[in-house]
């Protein structure tokens, strides 16, 4: 961007009232980290004045000795904080002596969205985001705020909305205002627990606006002296946390959406083109090997259950599947066609990384032109393992052990991040594991002290 755009930009934002310019990067969790720079350095900060050690985050690569890493803003992405107006947000990708940064997820999707126009297709993406707001003991536990909230169905509860309607009102306002078009949200499936759903965007912008959304969201929480937490699964018995990805591609000339077609004109019934059941199958393909990215902690495959300790089914997937509006599948095609959804996706992802790497997948599907099959219409929760092995239906992954190790051995990971994005994923997971299975929990403790 020349110097005559940057400070139009510049003149616009101190009318707002704008002081502060934070051009915030992610990690490799996709965790925000930048510099803050006063308003009147914003030329600087656009033309990457701000230096980062590598090495002081976790998966950019670096060793201590490496050079620095830049970061450089998107100034068609800026959001003025709307609980600190002083403060305009700028998302931002890592550059190396000048060059993008391999290592950087937000860059990562940028690449393969060029490989997609290649095709002649732009990418876009909604997000479900579900979250709790909960209270926490002085021990540290986390407790549901109100304690008469005690329904085991909570799912659309109005009571349970309404106790929480100043924390929702000020996220539901930010929100609209940002321009984002809020059309919906509402108390989840578990007690504490919220959903909001805004219109989808072009992925990048989507990814954006998650990343910014679950600070706001823990900001506004705060101030309630609440925590807002989008942890796949902080409580055992209670439904998790879910991110669920709606995917669509679309014609870069005319903007149509190329997925979506009339039901009767689609053997299935469910609205979809054969450009969109490529793409499904792609991602069935690699099903296993995006479960890490999609679900990326060890506590993500708490909420990967049929059951566990609840005492109904989860609603999450755990079968590398696809279906119409049948919720027991990892993949569905919602009412009236038109895109796909991946439902395991869940509140910790790296919104990025994910993106990424189910557009690169979904893409392979459209130029190799794969099958996904005939859709699954059971309740898969019901099936017997027989019955799931006569029709070729595989688990996802049980631990993110095994998910790593389905990331570690799918071509398409490296061909799609580079091998140095993929290792230090690995090798940070991997870390996440094995300090998990280093520790003794109190389950361990009730379960064993007194018995052996």
């Amino acid at each position: 961007m020349n110097t005559e755009n940057i400070e139009k930009i510049r003149q616009e934002l101190s009318a707002k009232g704008v002081k502060y310019c934070l051009g915030a990067y992610v990690d490799i969790h996709g965790i925000p980290k930048g510099k803050v720079v006063p308003l009147s350095h914003l030329e600087h900060m656009a033309h990457g004045s701000e230096l980062y050690t590598g090495y002081a985050l976790d998966g950019l690569g670096q060793e201590p000795n490496d050079d620095e890493i830049a970061s450089v803003p998107d100034l068609n992405h800026i959001i003025q904080l709307p609980w600190q107006p002083e403060v305009a947000w700028m998302p931002a990708d890592n550059t190396f002596k000048g060059e993008p940064y391999a290592l950087n997820t937000r860059v990562a999707l940028k690449n393969v969205l060029k490989q997609a126009e290649a095709m002649g297709f732009g990418f876009n993406l909604g997000i479900e985001a579900e979250v709790f707001v909960v209270a926490q003991n002085e021990d540290g536990e986390l407790a549901i705020p109100n304690p008469d909230d005690k329904l085991v169905k909570p799912c659309y509860d109005a009571r349970g909305f309404l106790h929480q309607f100043r924390w929702l009102d000020r996220m539901a306002t930010a929100i609209d205002d940002l321009g984002w078009d809020l059309y919906s949200f509402d108390h989840e499936d578990a007690n504490g627990q919220y959903e909001f759903d805004f219109m989808y965007a072009d992925a990048l912008t989507t990814c954006d606006r998650f990343i910014f959304l679950r600070l706001m969201a823990k900001e506004f929480a705060r101030e309630e002296d609440l925590l807002a937490t989008f942890m796949p699964k902080p409580f055992a018995n209670k439904t998790g946390n879910g991110a669920h990805f709606n995917m669509s591609l679309y014609d870069l000339e005319t903007g149509q959406n190329v997925f979506k077609c009339d039901p009767a004109d689609d053997p299935h019934g469910l609205g979809l083109t054969d450009i969109g059941y490529h793409f499904i199958a792609g991602i069935i393909k690699h099903g296993r090997a995006l479960c890490a990215a999609f679900a990326p902690t060890v506590n993500s495959y708490k909420r990967l259950v049929r059951q566990g300790d609840m005492p109904y089914f989860t609603w999450a997937p755990v079968f590398n599947s696809f279906g119409s509006n049948n919720r027991t599948n990892s993949v569905r095609v919602p009412m009236n066609g038109g895109r796909c959804e991946s439902r395991n996706a869940d509140g910790a992802v790296n919104p990025y990384l994910a993106a990424t790497l189910a557009l690169a997948a979904g893409l392979e599907g459209v130029r190799e032109k794969l099958n996904p099959g005939a859709p699954q219409e059971d309740n898969l929760y019901e099936l017997s393992e027989a019955e799931r092995r006569d029709r070729g239906i595989e688990f996802l992954p049980r631990t993110l052990d095994e998910a790593v190790d389905a990331f570690q051995s799918d071509p398409l990971i490296a061909a799609t991040l580079g091998e140095s994005l993929k290792s230090e994923f690995i090798k940070y997971k991997r870390e996440e594991w094995n300090s998990y299975h280093s520790q003794v929990s109190q389950w361990e403790i009730e379960r064993y002290s007194h018995l052996f």
